[in-house]
């Protein structure tokens, strides 16, 4: 089987003379770089949604040691988590050239008999078995959420979050094996080929090309530059027009001080205008001496202060800083007893279904002076699909905790 060239078994099944172990060395350092930088903005954005701070937050109760890094996501830059998370989505959709033709470049290597010649080479094989299966994982399933498709078996935090510690554990064990070598095949470029060790990704019996390494090289390049033109102006104000695989690409979504981008409308989170209705609405709010009860025109009664700020989502999109006017969270937790130090905040929204219908915000998001319960934004009424009659907005925070369509917000340590 393994020298019968119509089998994939054989290496002269494998004819493309673009095959080499330079070509794949350099894809391998391109990916070496740019995966760590993904992992990296991963945990970032996990970390950015409290999951320490209640259960409401926390999509994976069963990471164990994973969430040993958790920290208190900071306020500071407002715009932090519009860019960590931009660069996470825009990355790792620009890489996914550059994988393909990893694998593509290495897939003769999947089929090589024997399976195993020992031990170590056994345990390279898993180790290369569970990155393809991890990376392909965690770049379709990315995909599909920057896309908005929620095709997936289960929640998409989840899936991610535990797709990505295997993924990186296996990437881990296959550049401390690999690296070194792929190092050495880069700094051999310039040697003859009579000079070079034995490649064993080189057909034996190759095809007439077609197009040279270099040629194959800008291929994947100009893939990769194509897609990211064309997806990170969905989390740019300068690109925004020419995002058009984005969702939220393209041009702001109508007219008007509303007219932002959002991931769901009023109609879709199953809002009833009754609900919202001036003479129907009243925000609860909860604290150390009891329970408050105010209608939209009390709260527009109490101080207002403005903060312009972004709305940033998972999926990589985010708005410019939009004007946003209302009651600061800590003048809200002054109204019940919290007035020196302000707690930790549970928000509940009139949203009945969906994952963050509840979210919570630690002390430092709330005393934040541009922590706001906006009422309005840009110079105009919130619109039912931003919120009406009232919102969270906390300067950094993903956009799913800046909850809208609010009912109820309680004070205290959670």
């Amino acid at each position: 089987m393994r020298d019968d060239p119509r089998l994939p078994t054989s290496p002269g099944f494998w004819r493309s003379p673009l095959r080499g172990t330079w070509f794949t060395s350099l894809l391998g350092v391109v990916l070496l770089v740019g995966v760590t930088v993904l992992f990296v903005t991963g945990l970032l954005s996990y970390a950015a949604y409290n999951p320490g701070l209640s259960p409401v937050n926390d999509k994976t109760p069963d990471k164990g040691l994973l969430g040993f890094y958790l920290f208190a996501w900071p306020t500071h830059p407002h715009w932090l988590y519009r860019l960590t998370q931009g660069v996470h989505v825009t990355l790792g959709i620009t890489l996914i050239p550059v994988l393909l033709a990893k694998l593509w470049s290495v897939v003769p290597r999947l089929f090589a008999l024997p399976p195993a010649r020992s031990l170590a080479h056994a345990l390279e094989r898993i180790s290369l078995l569970l990155l393809v299966g991890g990376g392909l994982f965690e770049f379709v399933t990315g995909v599909l959420n920057v896309q908005l498709d929620y095709v997936f078996p289960g929640s998409f935090y989840p899936l991610h979050f535990y797709g990505a510690w295997v993924f990186f554990a296996a990437f881990v064990a296959h550049a401390v094996l690999k690296t070194p070598r792929a190092l050495r095949n880069l700094r051999r470029l310039r040697q003859e080929p009579d000079d070079r060790e034995p490649d064993d990704l080189v057909s034996p019996r190759p095809s007439e090309p077609t197009v040279s390494r270099r040629g194959a090289l800008w291929f994947v390049g100009g893939g990769s530059l194509l897609l990211f033109a064309t997806t990170a102006g969905q989390s740019s104000d300068a690109l925004r027009r020419t995002a058009l695989l984005a969702p939220h690409g393209g041009a702001e979504p109508g007219e008007g001080p509303n007219a932002f981008q959002i991931n769901k409308t009023a109609a879709y989170a199953g809002i009833d205008p009754a609900e919202t209705s001036a003479d129907a609405w009243r925000l609860e709010i909860v604290g150390r001496t009891g329970t408050v009860r105010l209608s939209r025109a009390q709260l527009a009664e109490l101080p207002q202060h403005s903060a312009a700020l972004p709305i940033a989502c998972v999926e990589g999109w985010s708005t410019s800083d939009q004007w946003w006017r209302g009651v600061r969270l800590r003048d809200l937790a002054a109204l019940v007893g919290h007035e020196d130090d302000p707690p930790d905040l549970f928000v509940e929204s009139l949203q009945r279904h969906g994952a963050f219908r509840h979210a919570a915000l630690r002390a430092n998001q709330v005393a934040d002076p541009r922590s706001l319960l906006a009422l309005s934004v840009n110079g105009e009424t919130l619109s039912p699909d931003h919120g009406h009659p009232a919102r969270v907005v906390v300067p950094a925070a993903p956009g799913v905790l800046n909850t809208k369509w609010v009912a109820r917000m309680t004070f205290g340590d959670l």
